[in-house]
């Protein structure tokens, strides 16, 4: 007992492919053994080890015994050593998928993905912005970075956490920046001096764009005065954080009722959104565009940011235009010829 002890202890030290090896060795080397003691019990080499297989299993469905009395010490052989070492790689597996997902928890798995959109330092922001993307149909992946040490939204499978500095190439590198759809950056709500804030989302935003330039970029900015600073790193959209919660507050206030419309507008989870509409061949003009959408239940709001564009209906359309309509998502997939 002691021997069998000590042989189990060591093969639960052993790595998994030399354990894996053992086993293999094992078995082939006990099924050749079991044909060579009984050949007419067995009569080929793959019955003998399809018996082995099913004693070290314990399923037993004795269409095949050991008849002689060697043969039947070898099968108690197996009975002690077979099923403790089978024992032994079920309880590697089980070690093995635990790990897996303490590594997941902990932030230290590689994102094997791609298309999908990166979420850098959680807060409560960022956990809107995680519930706003998964209302998409269908909703892409989501690649989470932040310095804690435990995936805040580990009951949440669409959303791969990587723990780790995110202006750190390596970092970046498990998070599959350069296959991504686009990062969005939040200001570290941990920082309270706001210089300091944007200075950390600044030093990101530069490590994006060194190590993953056609990356489209939206970031989070706490001053205004720091906008011509994210320029020079070419991000491609900013928000100043306090300065739409400001204007929205005072447009509240001022024309009571309107903010349910910008609140509809910013999130697909009510109402109509805003989509961008492909220009069609048959569209000359503005008009064109604004009546043939308009048949179609769609409202044409905009060129890019060109909100003006319903005064100047009788103007061509250019050819990098780029136009932008209100519709629910039925009207817009019908639009586009898409589906669900």
């Amino acid at each position: 007992m002691y021997f069998f002890m000590r042989l189990v202890l060591k093969a639960v030290r052993l790595r998994k492919m030399a354990l894996g090896s053992v086993i293999l060795i094992f078995i082939l080397g006990s099924a050749s053994i079991a044909y060579w003691l009984e050949p007419s019990t067995f009569q080929t080499w793959f019955n003998a080890l399809y018996w082995v297989l099913t004693t070290m299993a314990t399923v037993g469905y004795g269409d095949f015994f050991a008849k002689t009395v060697i043969g039947k010490l070898f099968t108690i052989f197996l009975y002690i050593f077979g099923i403790g070492l089978l024992s032994v790689v079920i309880g590697k597996i089980i070690d093995s998928v635990a790990d897996i997902q303490r590594k997941k928890e902990a932030g230290q798995l590689k994102f094997q993905g791609k298309d999908h959109i990166i979420i850098i330092n959680w807060s409560k922001k960022a956990q809107y912005a995680v519930e706003e993307i998964l209302s998409y149909s269908p909703a892409p992946s989501i690649v989470l970075i932040d310095e804690s040490d435990r995936h805040p939204l580990a009951h949440q499978d669409q959303v791969h956490f990587i723990s780790g500095d995110p202006s750190l190439q390596d970092v970046l590198e498990r998070a599959k920046l350069k296959e991504a759809r686009a990062a969005i950056i939040f200001a570290d709500a941990r920082i309270d001096e706001p210089a300091l804030v944007d200075g950390k989302t600044l030093l990101i935003a530069s490590s994006i764009e060194r190590f993953a330039p056609n990356i489209h970029t939206t970031v989070e900015i706490t001053q205004d005065q720091h906008v011509q600073n994210f320029q020079h790193v070419k991000v491609n959209e900013f928000v100043l954080s306090h300065d739409a919660i400001s204007r929205l507050a005072v447009r509240a206030a001022l024309q009571q009722g309107n903010s349910e419309v910008f609140n509809q507008l910013l999130s697909r989870q009510h109402g109509d959104d805003i989509y961008e509409i492909p220009v069609k061949q048959e569209w000359k003009t503005y008009g064109d565009a604004f009546q043939d959408l308009l048949l179609r239940g769609a409202t044409l709001i905009s060129d890019r940011g060109d909100l003006g564009i319903n005064r100047k209906l009788t103007t061509a359309i250019p050819s990098d235009a780029r136009l932008y309509a209100v519709a629910d998502e039925e009207t817009f997939l019908s639009l586009t010829g898409k589906s669900k």
